[in-house]
C-alpha cells in the first residue's frame, strides 16, 4: 500500500457529561426512561445508536405490557442467531424493576440447533404454551408466520429487533407480514434500530403504516455526548494503491483494540485469497508465536516486545472458527480489557456484535450497503474505562490507471463519500428550525451565545442536554400536516440518508463544474422528497425539502469552518462553527441555503487527498456518462419554474445574470419541447 491518504471527514468531541450511562430507580438509563415513557403505544418505533440500550428497553416495555396491557405472549425477532443472546435472561429486580426478564432455555430458538425452517414447529408450541417470552431469528418467524398466519399471533407483543431488515418492497417477506400485521391490528409492534433506513435507500415502511407508528428517537449526540468515558470519535477514509495488506499498519496503530473487517472476496480490493491475507496481516504485525489451545487466539509478538491475542473469524475449519467465536463471548472475560487485543474478521462481528474495548473499526473496501457501514462503526462507540477515543477508517483502492473496472472504483468512492456525510449528519446536534420573524422570542433553556437572543437577527440557539440547534431562518417554509411536521422534527437524517445515496445527486455535486447547486438542492431533493413522501401535499413536500437541506448544508459549513479556524474551542467547534456560519452570513436566509452545494466541502478534501491522476479518471468517467436534460429533468425544472413566476410575478429569463433563473428557464423551454413531441404522453 503506498502513501495511504487519510481524510478527516468527521471528528467530534463530546462532554461526556455521564447522563446516558445513569441509572434511574428504576435501572433504566436515560434511552431507556424515555422509551418507556411510551410504553402504552401499540405500535412504536425505538430509533437508537447501537449500545445505548435498546434491547434492555424492550424487556421493560415487554414486561408492562405482559404484566399490564393485557399481552399474552412476546416474541422477540432478531436478524441472527448471535444476537439473541442480547435478550438472554436479566435480573432486572436488582437494579430496582419490578420484575425480571426470563427466557425458558427452550424458546430461545436462536441456541437450538437445526435450520430457520425447522424450528416453526417449536414457535407453534410456545403460541400454544403458557409461557411468556420467545426469542427468534427474523427467518424462523417468517416461516411460521407462513405456516400459522398472523391471525395466529393475536393478543401478542411482536418485537422486531434490527428493524432495517424490514422493506416496504414487495419481495420483502418480513415487511409484507408486519403490513398484514397492522392491516389486522390485533398485535402490538415495538420496532428498534440504529439506523432506519437501508443500503438501498428502499422505503422501510410505506407511509401509511409508518404514520400509524409513535417514534421515539436517541440520538447519537445523546449517547456519546453523555458517556463517561469516551469523548471523541473520528470518522476518515484512507485511498491506497497497491496490496492493502503490504503496509497495514500505516493505518492500524497494533496498541489499539481493533476489528478489521477484510474485504469481501469479490470486491476489487480481495487478493481473492482470503486465508492469505490473514496471514499477510498478522506477518506484519509480528512474529507468531502459536494459537492459544483454550481460546484459539493468535498469538504474536511485536518488534517493540509487546504480545497480541489475535482473533481470527474469517479461518474457514469450523471447528477453530467456532472456538473463537465462543471465546470472544464468553461472558466471564467481557470486563477484561486484555482477554483481545485485534479481531479479524469478514461477514462476523458486525451488527450485535459487542466488545466494549474496541477503539479502532478498520474496514478495507466498501461495505454491501450504507447501513452496514453504520453497524460497524457502532462497534466502536461503547463506552469503557480508560477508552477516552475511537475512531473508524475505511481503506479503500484507488482506481488504477490500467484498471478496466472504474466504473466499481467511482461506485466505491462515491458510496464511501456518502457514508462519510450521513454520518456526520447522525453524530451532530439535531436541528430545529423556524421561521424568521418580528414575533419570535427566545425558548427557554436554549443558549444563544455570548449576545443571547436578538430579535433583528437570525438566531443560533443551543440545548445541551438535549443536543438540539434552534436556529432561525428567514423564508423558510413551516410544515402545516402534524406528518410533515414529525418528519421536519425526527427524519431528516432519513431523508438526508437517502439523497447522499442518490447517484446522480453525489455524481454532480462533486464532479460537476457547470453544476448550479439549486438542481441538486431544489430539483434533485425536491423530486426524491415527492417520490418519498407522496402523501405530502405540494406545500409540505416543499418544507420538509427546506428543513432538509438546511440541516445538510449547516452541518458541512459549519465543519468547515471548524476546520480552517484554530480559534474554535475542540470540543465546541461544530456548535460554534454553525453560529459563526450563521454570522458571517449578511441574513441567514433559505435561498442563500439552496445556493450551497451540499457536496462541496467533500470535494474539497477529496483533491487534497487522492492522487491526481486517480482523481481526474473518475471524473472522466462520470463526466462521459453525462447527458444533455433530460424529460424528467426539464418537467423538474418545468414546475421549478411555476413556483418562481408565482413568487415573482414573471417568468424565469434565460438571459438572466443569475445561473438558477437561467436554469429554471432553459428547463421550461425544454419541458415545452418535449411535451410538444409527445414525450410526456
Amino acid at each position: 500500500m503506498n502513501n495511504p491518504k487519510s481524510i478527516p471527514s468527521v471528528s467530534v468531541i463530546y462532554s461526556g457529561n455521564g447522563a446516558s450511562t445513569k441509572a434511574n430507580a428504576l435501572g433504566m438509563r436515560e434511552m431507556q426512561e424515555g422509551a418507556f415513557e411510551k410504553r402504552g403505544e401499540q405500535y412504536l418505533l425505538i430509533k437508537s445508536p447501537p449500545a445505548s440500550g435498546k434491547s434492555r428497553a424492550l424487556m421493560f416495555i415487554a414486561l408492562d405490557k405482559l404484566a399490564n396491557q393485557g399481552l399474552k405472549q412476546a416474541i422477540v425477532v432478531v436478524p441472527e442467531k448471535s444476537i439473541g443472546s442480547s435478550f438472554n435472561d436479566e435480573q432486572l429486580t436488582q437494579y430496582g424493576f419490578w420484575a425480571d426478564w426470563n427466557v425458558a432455555p427452550r424458546w430461545n430458538l436462536c441456541n437450538a440447533p437445526g435450520e430457520d425452517g425447522g424450528k416453526v414447529n417449536s414457535v407453534g408450541a410456545f403460541l400454544a404454551s403458557d409461557d411468556k417470552v420467545l426469542v427468534c431469528t427474523h427467518a424462523t418467524f417468517r416461516f411460521a408466520v407462513d405456516r400459522f398466519g398472523v391471525e395466529a399471533f393475536d393478543e401478542r407483543l411482536i418485537a422486531v429487533d434490527e428493524f432495517h431488515h424490514v422493506s416496504a418492497s414487495a419481495d420483502n417477506r418480513l415487511g409484507a407480514h408486519l403490513a398484514e400485521f397492522i392491516a389486522r391490528d390485533r398485535v402490538h409492534l415495538v420496532a428498534m434500530t440504529g439506523s432506519y433506513f437501508r443500503g438501498d435507500a428502499e422505503a422501510v415502511l410505506s407511509p401509511h403504516d409508518e404514520s400509524r407508528f409513535d417514534s421515539y428517537t436517541y440520538t447519537y449526540y445523546q449517547q456519546l455526548n453523555g458517556y463517561e468515558h469516551l469523548k471523541q470519535l473520528d470518522i476518515g477514509y484512507f485511498f491506497y494503491s497497491g496490496a492493502y495488506a503490504d503496509d497495514i499498519l500505516a493505518v492500524l496503530n497494533p496498541a489499539e483494540k481493533t476489528i478489521i473487517h477484510i474485504p469481501n472476496v469479490n470486491s476489487r480490493e480481495s487478493t481473492k485469497d482470503k486465508i492469505r491475507e490473514v496471514e499477510h496481516i498478522i506477518e506484519e504485525l509480528g512474529d507468531w508465536q502459536g494459537a492459544d489451545p483454550i481460546t484459539g487466539f493468535q498469538i504474536v509478538k511485536t518488534p517493540d516486545g509487546r504480545t497480541l491475542r489475535i482473533a481470527d473469524l474469517v479461518d474457514d475449519d469450523p471447528a477453530k472458527r467456532d472456538r473463537v467465536s465462543a471465546a470472544l463471548k464468553d461472558s466471564a472475560q467481557k470486563n477484561n480489557r486484555d482477554h483481545v487485543d485485534i479481531i479479524i474478521a469478514l461477514g462476523m462481528a458486525k451488527e450485535g456484535f459487542d466488545w466494549i474495548w474496541c477503539e479502532h473499526a478498520l474496514t478495507v473496501g466498501y461495505r454491501a450497503s450504507l447501513t452496514e457501514i453504520v453497524q460497524i462503526i457502532g462497534r466502536a462507540t461503547r463506552d469503557a474505562p480508560g477508552k477516552t477515543r475511537a475512531r473508524f477508517t475505511n481503506l479503500i483502492a484507488e482506481p488504477d490507471a490500467a484498471e478496466s473496472a472504474v466504473t466499481e472504483a467511482v461506485n466505491d468512492t462515491l458510496k464511501a463519500i456518502a457514508a462519510s456525510l450521513l454520518m456526520e449528519q447522525v453524530l451532530a446536534p439535531r436541528f430545529e428550525f423556524k421561521a424568521k420573524n418580528p414575533t419570535n422570542v427566545a425558548t427557554p433553556d436554549f443558549n444563544y451565545g455570548a449576545g443571547g437572543y436578538n430579535p433583528d437577527k437570525c438566531n443560533v440557539g443551543f440545548h445541551e442536554e438535549r443536543g438540539v440547534f434552534q436556529i432561525e431562518i428567514k423564508g423558510l417554509s413551516e410544515p402545516k400536516s402534524p406528518e410533515a411536521a414529525r418528519i421536519c422534527r425526527e427524519d431528516l437524517n432519513e431523508v438526508i440518508a437517502t439523497f447522499v445515496q442518490d447517484k446522480p445527486a453525489i455524481e454532480r455535486g462533486l464532479f460537476d463544474e457547470e453544476l448550479v447547486p439549486e438542481e441538486l438542492t431544489q430539483v434533485r431533493l425536491g423530486k426524491i422528497i415527492r417520490d418519498k413522501y407522496p402523501e405530502l401535499d405540494d406545500e409540505d413536500q416543499e418544507a420538509v425539502r427546506q428543513h432538509a437541506i438546511a440541516a445538510l448544508n449547516m452541518t458541512q459549513q459549519a465543519k468547515q469552518i471548524a476546520l480552517r479556524d484554530s480559534e474554535l474551542t475542540a470540543n465546541t467547534a461544530l456548535i460554534d462553527g454553525v453560529r459563526k456560519f450563521a454570522m458571517d452570513v449578511r441574513e441567514l436566509d433559505i435561498d442563500l441555503i439552496d445556493r450551497i452545494n451540499p457536496f462541496g466541502e467533500a470535494y474539497s478534501i477529496l483533491a487534497k487527498t487522492m492522487r491526481e491522476e486517480s482523481l481526474k479518471q473518475i471524473a472522466a468517467a462520470i463526466a462521459a456518462k453525462r447527458t444533455s436534460l433530460t424529460p424528467e429533468q426539464a418537467l423538474e425544472l418545468a414546475d421549478r419554474a411555476r413556483r418562481f413566476i408565482r413568487e415573482r410575478g414573471r417568468p424565469p429569463s434565460v438571459t438572466s445574470a443569475d445561473a438558477w433563473e437561467k436554469r429554471m428557464a432553459e428547463g421550461a423551454a425544454a419541458f415545452m419541447r418535449f411535451r410538444k413531441e409527445g414525450r410526456y404522453d
